[in-house]
């Protein structure tokens, strides 16, 4: 196992995670005390490692078809197109 990947990978989805509306559904219905928190967390723990899965498989696909360099680029420009477009639609 490449440590050094595992490393920049956790920490990166780690903090895009961090009060996103996933994680605030998720303690929404941990807050209903009819609820069991094992439950709540097995879900969404569940469908974090599935979207997760889903997202390695298109990668591995895209990654056959579109050079490195320029899914770098493309991802790049992407995230500085959601960040403009964020702050023109505040």
């Amino acid at each position: 196992m490449d440590w050094k990947v595992f490393g920049t990978v956790f920490t990166t989805v780690f903090l895009a995670e961090i009060g996103d509306k996933t994680q605030l559904a998720t303690m929404l219905y941990a807050a209903d005390v009819q609820r069991s928190r094992w439950t709540v967390f097995l879900g969404s723990a569940s469908a974090l490692v599935v979207a997760a899965a889903i997202g390695v498989a298109a990668g591995a696909l895209v990654g056959k078809a579109v050079s490195p360099h320029v899914l770098k680029w493309a991802a790049g420009l992407g995230f500085i197109a959601m960040g403009l477009w964020t702050i023109v639609r505040a």
